[in-house]
C-alpha cells in the first residue's frame, strides 16, 4: 500500500511539472532558453517529487500501522491507545470516532460478559436440572446438575445434539416431545418415574422461550429430582402407620379391661388381674410415648451431650453390673472380657450406659435359658483413626440375614408378636444408632441363626493422648 501510495504521489509531482517543463522545452527550442535549465528543472522536479512521495508515505505506514494495531487491541477487548489522538485534520477526527465506538461496544460487551457469568453462577448453583433446547430439540444449554442427572460427560460439549438422543428412558421422551411440539405460551408440568441410575422420580416443566428473530421459540426444560422426597413421604407414612399400630393395641387393652370393670367384675383375683393388664399396658404406653420424645430429640438435636473422658472398660463392667439381677432371673451368664491399657473415649457417661443397657437387655430377651451374654472392650482402629470397640455377644436364636438392614428402623422388629410380649417399644436400635453417630462412632451388627448375634459399637479414641482417671 506504501509503494503504490509513492508511485502515484511521484506521478502527480511529474503530472505537475509537465507543463511548466513543455514550456521550457519549446522556449529552448526557439533558443530564448539553455538546454541545461531545462534538464536542471526537469531533475530538480522529479527529486522533489520523490522526497514528498517518501514522507508522504511514511507518514501513511504510521497512521496504516496505528489501525492495524488499534484492530489487534480491540480483537483482544481492549481500548486501543495506538492511535494518534493528538492528531489534526480528517484522519485524527475519524480515529477519536473510531476510539469513542470501541469503548461504546467494550462497555456492552463487558456487560453481556458480566451477565454471562452471573447467568453461569446460577445455573451452577442450581439443584435442578435446566436445558434450553430449540424448537426442533436440539441442546443449546445444560446446567452440571442437568449433566449429573442424564449422566453425561462433564466437561463434552452436546450443543446441537438432540435432547432424546441423550437420554433413552421413554418417560423423558414423551416429555420432550410434547414440549417441543406444544405450540401455547403457557408452562407445561409433569410427573413420572425413570430409571436413570437407578429408580428416580421427577417433576419436569418446559416454558417457552421467545426469540427476537420471531421464529418458533425455543423451550427451557427444569427437571425437579422428587425422588429423595418421595422416600422421605413414604418414611413418613409408614411410620405414621407402625406408630398408630404400636398404640392401638396398649390403648385398646386399657380400654376393654376398664370397661370390663365398669360393668362390674365381683371376684377380686379377676378384677387384680385386669388391673396388672391395665398397669402394665399404661406402662408400656408411657415408654413408646418416652421412646417417641428421645427419639425425637435426638434427630432434632436438642438432646445436648455432657461430654466427658470415658474408660471403656468402666463402662462395660457398670453396664454388666446394672443388668445381672436380670440375668440370674432368665438363667443366663454374664461374662464381661477388657483388654488392658485401652485409649480413652470422650462422650456422655449416661448414653453411653443406655447405648450399653439396651444391647445387653436385647441380648437377655432373645437368648434362653443356659446361654451366655459377654460384653467386651477392645482397641480397634478404622479408616486409620484410632478407637475402641465395645461388643456385646450372645447365643440366642440369632437373626436371619435379610433383617439385619433394617434392625435400626422405628418399629422394626423381627419376630413383632415375640417383641410386644416382651414388652418392647421397636426403638431401642434407633435411639442406640442416634446415640453413636452423636459421638461420631460406627454401629455394625452381624449374626448367625441358632448361633447368637454381635453387635459392636466402634468410638474414636480420646486425641489428647493416654486415658486419664475420669472426672
Amino acid at each position: 500500500m506504501t509503494k503504490l501510495f509513492d508511485r502515484r504521489v511521484a506521478l502527480s509531482a511529474l503530472l505537475t511539472l509537465a507543463p511548466a517543463v513543455a514550456l521550457l522545452a519549446m522556449l529552448a527550442a526557439e533558443a530564448k532558453v539553455a538546454g541545461w535549465l531545462v534538464v536542471a528543472v526537469l531533475v530538480g522536479g522529479v527529486a522533489v517529487g520523490l522526497f514528498a512521495a517518501r514522507l508522504g508515505g511514511q507518514v501513511t505506514a504510521r497512521r496504516a500501522q496505528s489501525f492495524a494495531l488499534g484492530a489487534q487491541e480491540l480483537r483482544s477487548r481492549r481500548r486501543p491507545t495506538s492511535l494518534l489522538l493528538d492528531e489534526h485534520g480528517p484522519l485524527g477526527d475519524a480515529e477519536r470516532e473510531v476510539i469513542s465506538a470501541a469503548q461504546s461496544l467494550l462497555a456492552e460487551l463487558a456487560a453481556l460478559a458480566e451477565q454471562r457469568d452471573e447467568f453461569e453462577a446460577i445455573l451452577r448453583g442450581m439443584t435442578e436440572a435446566v436445558v434450553v433446547t430449540t424448537a426442533g430439540g436440539e441442546v443449546m444449554l445444560l446446567n452440571a446438575a442437568a449433566r449429573c442427572l442424564f449422566e453425561l460427560s462433564p466437561q463434552a460439549d452436546y450443543r446441537g445434539r438432540n435432547l432424546v438422543e441423550l437420554c433413552r428412558d421413554p418417560a423423558v421422551q414423551k416429555f420432550i416431545a410434547g414440549a417441543t411440539d406444544h405450540a401455547g405460551s403457557e408452562v407445561i408440568t409433569a410427573e413420572f418415574a425413570v430409571y436413570i441410575s437407578g429408580a428416580r422420580h421427577l417433576r419436569a416443566s418446559a416454558a417457552p422461550l421467545a426469540r427476537k428473530d420471531r421464529g418458533k421459540p425455543w423451550c427451557v426444560l427444569v427437571f425437579h429430582d422428587l425422588t429423595q422426597l418421595k422416600a422421605y413421604e413414604s418414611v413418613r407414612t409408614e411410620f405414621i402407620a407402625n406408630l398408630t399400630h404400636e398404640i392401638r393395641t396398649p390403648l385398646s387393652a386399657l380400654r376393654g379391661y376398664a370397661e370390663t370393670l365398669l360393668k362390674g367384675v365381683d371376684d377380686p383375683a379377676t378384677q387384680r388381674r385386669f388391673l396388672t393388664i391395665i398397669e402394665r399396658q399404661s406402662d408400656r404406653l408411657a415408654r413408646l410415648i418416652d421412646d417417641l420424645v428421645e427419639l425425637s430429640d435426638l434427630e432434632r438435636g436438642f438432646a445436648p451431650l455432657r461430654i466427658q473422658q470415658l474408660r471403656p472398660e468402666r463402662l462395660a463392667e457398670e453396664a454388666i453390673e446394672l443388668v445381672r439381677d436380670r440375668a440370674q432371673r432368665r438363667g443366663v451368664e454374664l461374662k464381661i472380657r477388657c483388654q488392658e491399657g485401652l485409649p480413652a473415649v470422650l462422650g456422655d457417661r449416661d448414653r453411653m450406659h443406655q447405648v450399653i443397657i439396651n444391647l445387653l437387655d436385647n441380648a437377655l430377651k432373645y437368648t434362653p435359658r443356659g446361654g451366655e451374654v459377654a460384653a467386651e472392650a477392645r482397641a480397634a482402629a478404622r479408616s486409620g483413626r484410632p478407637g475402641v470397640e465395645l461388643i456385646v455377644r450372645d447365643t440366642g436364636e440369632g437373626i436371619s440375614p435379610e433383617h439385619l438392614p433394617r434392625l435400626t428402623e422405628r418399629f422394626y422388629r423381627v419376630d413383632r408378636a415375640r417383641s410386644r410380649e416382651m414388652g418392647g417399644t421397636g426403638l431401642g436400635l434407633a435411639i442406640v444408632k442416634h446415640i453413636v453417630q452423636l459421638h461420631q462412632g460406627q454401629l455394625t451388627i452381624t449374626s448367625q441363626v441358632r448361633e447368637g448375634t454381635t453387635v459392636t459399637v466402634w468410638l474414636p479414641a480420646n486425641p489428647d493422648g493416654p486415658p486419664r482417671p475420669e472426672a
